[in-house]
């Protein structure tokens, strides 16, 4: 039926899922240009195999009689993703954790992206105030847009928790033991006014499993499901959050085209798929130093993302400019805060030789 070569989709079959395709969607223009490369069904192109290598990708040589299209997860690695928790508390962890503990957490961890008392940082949203700008999402001209928090928008906590364990830290997702996530959380919940049984959560605060469970929200009930009841939904056939959830054999309704196109995207949406160039960052540092793991534990979120706007990782140009003001001047602004960016970069614990060891190694990677 079709015309391409079994072997070579075999071989293909063979390189990890992630190499593959990675693989099967890179192009080299240089190389198109001198061999007229095969293409496969889907139109990918087919790039010679040669010394144990398919483009920059090794692959496997061996003789690969039968494919395996791979086996179950075991429950061991189901448990290391499943991290869901649901409202009725389904999935929450027991543990427990201060807020005191959470405040010192959060100062560490959090506040480099989403400033003090989650007052927001640029590129990274704001977690606290807005409480009561839900109520009328009607705006007329002039009025001021809703802001939606922790606080005043999510209508459950167990949406806080799963995000903190399963998402955070930025740098380092995943790193939070039980206890620690507790904490953040009574801490993100008290700089949101928020009470549970009508207690404040002051410092000395314990939130624990049983209490967790017994969270109200401010706007639990924002979110509802559509209603048949309701008539105005003109365009929908069926009510939003309504009908039969259907895994197949389907009566999908007919695909229409984009009517209106969204264009003008700045910058513009681009489809090269080169492979990316390599970028030698050695420096004096090794990854493994004692800068490199801090540098990447309380500054790589803002220093890492151009978004943010802070002098990149690497980027020769941008230092230059850092550096004209003289190093004693750069020493100095890190470490009581500029801009946007908080002392030390908002990890107070640094030493002041720790946090100039870190100034030194960013410094270094644009040389």
């Amino acid at each position: 039926m079709f015309t391409f070569e079994i072997k070579k989709i075999f071989i293909a079959f063979g390189i990890t899922s992630s190499l593959m395709l990675s693989g099967c969607f890179a192009q080299s223009s240089t190389l198109e240009n001198k061999v007229e490369l095969k293409k496969n069904i889907d139109g990918a192109v087919i790039y010679p195999r040669e010394n144990g290598k398919y483009n920059a990708y090794s692959i496997n040589t061996q003789n690969i009689k039968n494919i395996n299209n791979g086996r179950p997860a075991t429950s061991n690695e189901i448990k290391a993703w499943d991290l869901d928790v649901m409202p009725d508390g389904t999935g929450l962890p027991e543990g427990q954790g201060l807020v005191e503990d959470g405040d010192e957490l959060y100062s560490s961890q959090c506040a480099m992206c989403h400033g003090d008392f989650g007052s927001g940082g640029k590129g990274y949203p704001t977690l606290s105030g807005g409480q009561g700008s839900l109520k009328n999402q009607l705006l007329q001209a002039g009025d001021e847009p809703p802001v939606r928090t922790i606080g005043s928008y999510w209508p459950y906590a167990s949406t806080l928790f799963w995000y903190v364990k399963s998402a955070m830290p930025f740098p380092h997702p995943k790193s939070l033991s039980n206890d620690e996530v507790y904490a953040i959380t009574a801490y993100l919940l008290s700089i949101n006014d928020i009470t549970i049984d009508g207690v404040e959560l002051d410092d000395e605060y314990v939130l624990d499993r049983e209490k967790f469970l017994r969270i109200k929200m401010p706007n639990e009930d924002g979110f509802y499901p559509v209603s048949p009841e309701r008539k105005d939904l003109k365009e929908q056939r069926v009510p939003l959050a309504q009908g039969t959830r259907c895994m197949k054999d389907c009566n999908a309704p007919k695909a229409v085209k984009i009517k209106n196109e969204i264009t003008g995207f700045d910058p513009a949406i681009s489809t090269v798929k080169d492979l990316p160039k390599t970028k030698d960052t050695s420096t004096s540092d090794t990854k493994n130093s004692a800068a490199a793991k801090n540098y990447e534990v309380s500054c790589s979120a803002c220093h890492n993302n151009k978004v943010i706007g802070a002098p990149l990782f690497g980027d020769k140009d941008a230092w230059e400019e850092v550096m004209s003001k003289g190093i004693s001047k750069v020493y100095e602004n890190g470490l009581n805060g500029i801009n946007a960016m908080p002392p030390k970069g908002g990890n107070i614990e640094l030493s002041e030789k720790e946090f100039k060891d870190i100034v030194d190694y960013l410094i270094n990677s644009s040389k």
